[in-house]
């Protein structure tokens, strides 16, 4: 679905304050894949997405989308890595972990739908009639929240759960082949957080979602998915499989992590011995 191949980024370059964010990271990700991504603060995990997304400059390496074709032939890749920010995100979808940079506060429930239809809308002029709103209704009961009943309502007047389920609903109703979350229940309370993790789940098997999940919380990263990276130091060091992945705990992966770490230490003392 996506592949990157030797993707640098580097901040600063020639300076004093150069820092090397993605170090040749290659990476390929298959259509339906539900990938948890963990790491330390600064391993790359978001600069890894806004490479993805298309907000960040490339210092090497290129990003291909693989597409399918109209008579189920040999998937097409296409090289994006020069593509504009805004036209990836007519396929990609991120979230953030504010519950409130993904609707916009000041705007009705109804006008918030509206923007998100028109995102995958590529015909005529559409207008927010009592067809769309019965449409939007019957998106919104989804949830189970009573948002239904809402659409006059400012965004700003719901939680940060309500918001982030509505974020989530709004993503997912505009077909993206990829979907990008970025610690999207880390700021929620217990309760929000595993109400959004079901919803997460649920949306990405009913819209059969090809899902990257960055996430600083061990139990979520070995629950969920079908993959599990660790980043650190710009660079992918583990990606391991479902089966894998079903036998390892927390403690597990730290000693993984620790022996990696250890394993380089070695080399580089063997290098300046």
């Amino acid at each position: 679905m996506i592949r990157i191949a030797d993707l640098n980024v580097v901040f600063a370059p020639g300076t004093p304050d150069e820092n090397v964010a993605l170090r040749k990271v290659n990476l390929s990700v298959r259509r339906g894949d539900f990938l948890t991504i963990i790491g330390s603060n600064g391993a790359g995990k978001s600069t890894l997405y806004n490479a993805i997304a298309g907000t960040v400059q490339l210092a090497g390496g290129r990003i291909f989308i693989r597409e399918e074709t109209a008579d189920g032939g040999k998937p097409l890749e296409r090289d994006i890595t020069r593509e504009a920010e805004y036209k990836r995100a007519r396929y990609i979808g991120r979230i953030f972990q504010n519950p409130l940079l993904g609707t916009a506060g000041r705007m009705t429930l109804a006008d918030n739908m509206m923007i998100c239809h028109k995102k995958g809308y590529r015909g005529l002029t559409i207008s927010l009639n009592k067809a769309m709103r019965d449409h939007f209704r019957e998106s919104l009961r989804s949830l189970g929240m009573g948002l239904e009943n809402r659409l006059n309502d400012n965004v700003e007047l719901f939680s940060g759960g309500q918001r982030q389920a509505l974020t989530l609903l709004m993503t997912v109703m505009s077909k993206p082949s990829l979907l990008l979350l970025d610690e999207h229940t880390a700021a929620l309370d217990p309760r929000n957080a595993e109400m959004i993790m079901e919803l997460t789940l649920r949306f990405a098997a009913d819209y059969r979602l090809t899902v990257m999940m960055i996430t600083h919380n061990m139990a979520q990263a070995l629950e969920f998915g079908n993959r599990l990276l660790m980043m650190d130091g710009g660079d992918i060091i583990m990606d391991i499989n479902a089966e894998e992945k079903a036998k390892l705990t927390a403690p597990d992966i730290v000693r993984r992590f620790k022996d990696i770490k250890k394993r380089e230490l070695d080399n580089d003392e063997m290098l300046l011995g």
